[in-house]
């Protein structure tokens, strides 16, 4: 199978600026502060740029792989751990694809459903999101990339709206600075793991991209819009917020957005939350779609056939965790095998396939 698609379903390498940041602005940014700030308090907003950094590290190892192997994650496992190895390793990151998007569908609903309708049942609204994203995956990755495209030009501006908080805000919240321990940080770094994930997916997309080498600073340009995201919205919420306050405030984001006023609207977070559905919806879009491509790659199973199915299960996925405690777990579980695979098994496969290529580099000489 030909791992690089024609050129007509490629995308240029500027867009991964896009995919990435996209990927990583999700529904975290909403409900990020209370967990960070378990451990480290007003220290948690420097472990977010911390945290930001070892992503910049990840992504320049994903890169070097990528190029080394000429192609995606099944090509990188083939190429160090063998076909049933390497293939078995690749399904397994393929269901940890399928349970991000079952994890940012299911807390958007959630979301919804506090906020909005606390009446509605999940499996209404969770049917017309799959339906839509099945439309919008099964328009291939060209269409994937546009929706991630005003992803980011529409969920920009409502970044702007948390200095409505500024005025009320306390800048001592924060001080003094670095009154944790390393170990609190640590904790903290942990638990901004499951904010930070989606990057990954360059596994999968990287053939997708023309010429892809040259994408790879547009890559890191997107981490970086996402720390500045991130911080700022720490920032902001932890000088607006006591930690007395924010440990009994779920969603701090939105909590904020409640205070936000124009006069020609009322309830600004019910826009806000409606707004959202254009930043999750490539969250979701971009997962499901790599599934579908390793089927494709490891089973050649067609996108379209698998898609019907990756759909049905994530719609199906979604009825199974019904209150807050499962879905605080689903998100818990998700962040700890991101964190486990980002910071363990990407530096792993990194080091395993530089010491394979120069053995083999070595043979042939």
């Amino acid at each position: 199978m030909n791992i690089h698609p024609p050129e007509n379903k490629q995308v240029s390498p500027y867009f991964t600026f896009y995919l990435v940041s996209t990927m990583q602005i999700g529904v975290g940014v909403l409900g990020f502060q209370r967990y960070i700030a378990k451990s480290a308090g007003h220290d948690a907003w420097m472990t977010v740029i911390f945290s930001g950094i070892l992503i910049h590290l990840l992504v320049w190892m994903i890169y070097k792989m990528l190029k080394r192997s000429d192609g995606d994650i099944i090509a990188v496992h083939n190429d160090v751990l063998g076909k049933w190895i390497g293939g078995l390793l690749s399904s397994i990151f393929m269901i940890y694809s399928a349970f991000l998007a079952l994890t940012v569908l299911r807390t958007y609903i959630e979301v919804i459903q506090v906020w909005m309708f606390p009446h509605i049942n999940t499996w209404g609204i969770s049917f017309i999101l799959s339906l839509l994203v099945y439309y919008l995956v099964s328009g291939g990755f060209r269409m994937i990339t546009a929706v991630a495209f005003f992803s980011v030009l529409i969920g920009t501006p409502l970044v702007f709206l948390k200095f409505f908080a500024i005025k009320d805000a306390h800048i001592y919240n924060i001080l003094p600075l670095f009154d944790h321990s390393l170990i609190d940080n640590f904790v903290s770094t942990k638990a901004m793991t499951l904010n930070y994930l989606g990057f990954e997916m360059l596994f999968f997309y990287y053939p997708f991209i023309k010429n892809p080498e040259t994408s790879h600073k547009w890559s890191q340009w997107g981490v970086l819009f996402t720390i500045v995201i991130y911080t700022i919205t720490a920032v902001v919420s932890f000088s607006y917020y006591s930690q007395g306050q924010l440990k009994h405030t779920i969603w701090a984001t939105l909590t904020i957005w409640k205070i936000v006023e124009f006069p020609f609207v009322e309830r600004f977070e019910y826009i806000g939350i409606s707004m959202w559905l254009f930043i999750v919806l490539p969250n979701i879009c971009i997962a499901i779609w790599c599934v579908t491509r390793g089927g494709k790659r490891l089973f050649s199973v067609k996108q379209k056939h698998s898609l019907i199915i990756i759909a049905i299960l994530v719609f199906i996925g979604t009825l199974l965790f019904k209150d807050r405690q499962q879905i605080d777990q689903l998100n818990n579980w998700v962040s700890k095998v991101g964190y486990y695979f980002i910071y363990f098994y990407i530096p792993l496969l990194f080091l395993l396939q530089l010491l394979i290529y120069k053995v083999r580099q070595r043979k042939n000489e």
